[in-house]
Order: structure tokens, then C-alpha cells, then sequence
């Protein structure tokens, strides 16, 4: 169920997972700061955090556990980077709402924080997925899925946040235009992320997974 670490190269891999996580964190924080929507998963996780009296960021880390254990129920296979990304992305978008202000009232900016959030995600997803240390927790819970059910990828990963966005909004999560806008972008920005990175989908089912990528890192 572990995927082997390749330690000649593990420092390498290391910091460069953690460069995509920074990136990643600050996509995320300037999503939610930019009051316009966020992608499924940073819905859920922002309305759970009043309920809980925890940060997002903690919040973030307490879903991605949760959402592994259902993916190692399923027996789906991880590795050290799927538990990179739930330890990681959490903190780091604590520290990046740290600085981030909230930005209201102001569409142009507001847009601005959102294109500019989708163009990093792109970019920090093609970093860390580059890395093959395993894919974050829900992307394993999505490919978990797949596999039990013959469903594919884009079904499942379709019906996974469908269902995760619906339970977010009910609890008061930031769901709106930039949650569709996100869903509509975000595949082109990662397939632009692995360009610019020369990454190479090495599984069949990779490109139907950058497609619906989440922020997988999330």
C-alpha cells in the first residue's frame, strides 16, 4: 500500500515538494481571501472551521486525514508524498491568511486574486505531482473510488466534489462564481504546469486526473 521512497534523490524531492505546498498554500489563502468562491474541497474545509473553532489551515489537515483513511480503506496505495500534503498545505495557507487581508467590494481585484490563484495552483500542481511521491489524500480517495466502483476517473471525481462542494455550502462555505470558475480553468493551468515543467503523466489515467486536479494537492 506504501510506494517506495527513492532516497538518492529524497532531499531533491523533498524541497521541491515543499516549494509546490508553499505555492499551493498561497493559491489557497488568495481563493478565500478573495470572497469570490473557492475550489470544492477549501469550501468544505472554510465553513467546518467556525463549527470546530479551528483554523482553516488545521482544518485542512484534519479533512486530508480523514479523507486518507477512507482511501486506505479501500486499500489505495500512498505514498511519503500523500503525507507531505496533508502535514504541509494546512500551515501553510494558516500563514499565508496571515498576511492576505480579505478583499470586498472590489470586482476587478477580486478577479484579479482569483485568476491569479487558479495560475498557481496550476503551477504548484505540476511541481508536486512531478515529484511521484504519491498522490495527495484526495486524489487518492478519488482514485480509491474508481478502481471499487469501475467508475471513471472523471465520474468519480465528479460525483467526490459534487458532494463535497453540496455539504460545504449547506454549512456555509464559501461556494460562488469563482467555485465554477475554478472547476472550468483549472484543468488548462495544471496542463500548462506540466508543460512549463516537462512533466510526464507516467499512468494512462494521469491526464483525466490533471483534468479535475483539486489542489490535491490537496
Amino acid at each position: 500500500m506504501f510506494k517506495p521512497i527513492h532516497w538518492n534523490t529524497f532531499l531533491r524531492d523533498f524541497i521541491r515538494i515543499q516549494i509546490g505546498f508553499i505555492i499551493y498554500g498561497l493559491a489557497s489563502s488568495l481563493l478565500i481571501r478573495g470572497n469570490l468562491g473557492t475550489n470544492a474541497w477549501t469550501v468544505l474545509d472554510v465553513a467546518l472551521s467556525p463549527i470546530f473553532h479551528l483554523s482553516i489551515g488545521t482544518m485542512t489537515v484534519l479533512v486530508g486525514f480523514t479523507v486518507l483513511s477512507g482511501a486506505l480503506v479501500m486499500r489505495e496505495q500512498i505514498g511519503w508524498g500523500t503525507l507531505a500534503n496533508i502535514l504541509s498545505i494546512g500551515p501553510w495557507i494558516d500563514r499565508w491568511l496571515s498576511i492576505i487581508p480579505s478583499v470586498k467590494d472590489n470586482l476587478l481585484l477580486q478577479s484579479g486574486m482569483l485568476l491569479v490563484a487558479i495560475f498557481l495552483t496550476g503551477l504548484a500542481s505540476a511541481i508536486y505531482i512531478g515529484v511521484e511521491a504519491g498522490a495527495g489524500p484526495r486524489d487518492s480517495l478519488m482514485l480509491a473510488v474508481k478502481r471499487t466502483t469501475g467508475l471513471s476517473i472523471r465520474v468519480a471525481r465528479a460525483i467526490i466534489e459534487v458532494t463535497v462542494v453540496g455539504i460545504g455550502w449547506l454549512l456555509g462555505g464559501p461556494a460562488g462564481i469563482g467555485t465554477v470558475v475554478f472547476a472550468l480553468l483549472i484543468g488548462p493551468a495544471v496542463q500548462w504546469g506540466f508543460k512549463l515543467f516537462n512533466v510526464q503523466p507516467h499512468k494512462p489515467v494521469e491526464p483525466e486526473i490533471i483534468a479535475g486536479i483539486e489542489g490535491g494537492a490537496e
